[in-house]
Order: C-alpha cells, then sequence, then structure tokens
C-alpha cells in the first residue's frame, strides 16, 4: 500500500468530524514482559490505518492533527535517532521515512508533542478533543489513550473529549481494493498454515508441535506477525474455547481444532478447522463434524444485509440442535453446548 491509501484515510475521517477538532492518535507503547525483556510491540490497528507505520520500532509515535473548517494540519511524532538505543533495539524510522510512507509532510520528535498538544489546545477553545477511546472490559488496564484522556480533562477542563472509534470503525468495515487483496494474499497463507498441519497430524503428537508446524508455514511466506495467537487444541482441550497453553498430547480418536488467522498489512483472517489426529473420521467424528458443517453451510445460505448480529448465534443454534437431536445425541436445546 501507498502513501495515497493512509492520506486518503486521514482525509475520509476528517471529512466525518464536524467541527473545529483536534485529533491525538497513538501508535502505542511497548509492554515490558520481566527485567529488560518486553513483549513484541504490536502498534495499533487504527494508527496503522491512517499513518502505514506499522514497524516494530513505532512504539511511542503520535499522529496530531487541527482542523479548522476545511483546513487541516497534521504533523507526525517519531522517535529521534539513537544510535545506543537502536544498537540493542534496531533501527529507527528516519523522518523521510515516515514522510514517504504515511504522506504527512510535517515529522518531529515525540518529545515534543507535549508542547506543541499545549499550544494547539489553548489556543483553539472551540475546539473538541477526538481520541480513538477503545476498552473492552471495564477490568481492562487503561490504554495510553485512555490515560491521556484522564489527564487531558484535568487539564484542559474547558474541552470536550469525543471518541473517534465510531467513525473508525464505520470506515474500516468498508475495504478497499489494495486491502481486499491483503486479506485474500492472507487467507492463501493461512490455508497454507492449516493444510501443512493436517498433512503433519499423526498420534503422539504434541499440540505446541502443531504450533511450530503453524509457525513455520507462516513465517516461511513472509508473515511474522499473526492476526492472533492462535488456538491448536486436541481431545479434551477443544472444550477450551480460547485455549492456547499448547501442552496436551493428540491421541489416536481426538479431533484437532485450529482457529488460526495469518495476516498481512495488518489486515488478518480468523479461520477455524476440525481434523481427525490420525486423519480418519470415527463415526462419532464424522456425525458431530457433519452436523457443524451442515449448520455453517445453511448459515452461509441466509445470512443477508440487514439479518440481526442477535439471531445469527440462535439461528445457528436452533439448526444445530435439530440435526443433532436426529442422531439422538441430545434430547433437549439446552444440551446443544454439552
Amino acid at each position: 500500500m501507498d502513501k495515497s491509501f493512509y492520506t486518503g484515510n486521514r482525509r475520509s475521517l476528517y471529512t466525518r468530524i464536524q467541527g473545529d477538532a483536534i485529533i491525538v492518535v497513538f501508535a502505542g507503547q511497548q509492554i515490558r514482559q520481566s527485567a529488560d525483556a518486553y513483549y513484541r510491540f504490536y502498534p495499533d490497528r487504527n494508527f496503522v490505518y491512517l499513518t502505514g507505520l506499522g514497524n516494530t520500532n513505532a512504539a511511542g509515535f503520535v499522529l496530531l492533527a487541527e482542523k479548522k473548517g476545511d483546513a487541516v494540519t497534521e504533523t507526525l511524532f517519531i522517535l529521534p535517532p539513537d544510535a545506543h538505543l537502536e544498537r540493542w533495539n534496531g533501527i529507527r524510522v528516519k523522518a523521510d521515512e515516515a514522510k514517504e510512507v504515511s504522506g504527512i509532510a510535517d515529522v518531529a520528535y515525540v518529545a515534543d508533542f507535549p508542547a506543541r498538544f499545549h499550544k494547539m489546545i489553548n489556543g483553539d477553545y472551540g475546539a473538541k478533543l477526538w481520541l480513538a477511546l477503545d476498552r473492552l472490559t471495564p477490568e481492562e488496564p487503561l490504554s495510553l489513550t485512555h490515560r491521556f484522556a484522564d489527564d487531558s480533562r484535568k487539564m484542559f477542563p474547558h474541552v470536550r473529549i469525543e471518541n473517534l472509534m465510531p467513525h473508525l470503525k464505520a470506515l474500516r468495515v468498508i475495504k478497499q481494493p489494495c486491502e481486499i487483496a491483503s486479506m485474500k494474499k492472507s487467507m492463501e497463507i493461512t490455508r497454507a498454515g492449516v493444510l501443512a498441519m493436517m498433512k503433519a497430524s499423526k498420534p503422539g503428537m504434541m499440540e505446541c508441535e502443531y504450533k511450530a508446524v503453524w509457525d513455520h508455514a507462516l513465517t516461511s511466506r513472509g508473515c511474522i506477525v499473526q492476526g492472533f495467537q492462535p488456538i491448536i487444541s486436541a481431545g479434551a482441550n477443544n472444550f477450551c474455547i480460547h485455549y492456547d497453553a499448547y501442552t496436551g498430547l493428540a491421541q489416536d480418536g481426538d479431533m484437532i481444532l485450529v482457529d488460526v488467522g495469518a495476516s498481512v498489512d495488518f489486515l488478518g483472517n480468523d479461520v477455524s478447522r476440525g481434523f481427525p489426529c490420525g486423519g480418519v473420521f470415527n463415526d462419532k467424528m464424522r456425525k458431530l463434524y457433519t452436523c457443524a458443517y451442515n449448520t455453517s453451510e445453511y448459515m452461509f445460505s441466509i445470512l443477508k444485509p440487514g439479518f440481526p448480529m442477535s439471531e445469527v448465534d440462535l439461528t445457528a443454534r436452533r439448526f444445530n440442535f435439530e440435526q443433532l437431536k436426529g442422531l439422538g445425541l441430545v434430547d433437549k436445546y439446552e444440551d446443544v453446548g454439552k
């Protein structure tokens, strides 16, 4: 994807926002794992969508934009060159590289962001502050964006804070041709990974070995960052929906369940597949697999625009129940989950 894609995304976002606005989007921070080791940095996808900067050394980057009427000024804040830290953690993005990727002409260093933001927010009392506020549960730790919002409320009580997420979601739900191309490539890589696990599968194989096969299939095709932590389970571990321990042993008669997805240009996919450990379905496996397969095919045939999301799961469960009941595996609807 070239800079016109990211420039166009920002322009579309600015058009959706009514009135004067100050917009701040953070790339995110790296999280410490233990001692001086850190988890691999995974940038905020909305930041990548707007700037194209998703490299491992983008932690701490900030996009700052000010909209007055139809005019927009924007600045990208990046990390400064640092020979010592770059020797430890890798080469940092340079200003000219950031300009070329993002299409943002004004590039400064993150140390300048607080003063620039302070001057901007105090100079425009009519502007609203727009932030990408996204939190899954109340128990989730506050993100950098949420902490920034709290600090801004205290320091600038005159400013009204709005959430960018509805606008970003509305833009990102419609994929552009270049995004669809990346998603198709990601799907091809995911397919290759699933097939590799199926071909390698045999009794006595550890779940972590399936993951090794999956990881190799992706990395050998240039996919370093996955869409999410892969779920790979055998036998009884199938009943833990988000299982990722990889400690189980696959045995003959077990079903292997994989819920995986590659990622290209930070656009991933999510595929679930089940297959018998030894490559051959026994009678019970085949019956259960057929129920699941028929339910999927039925749902694909009836889903269309306007279908209430609240009805999707219920419809699938009802359809599945009738099949399971016909096989004599359940007596009442409540037993489907068992």
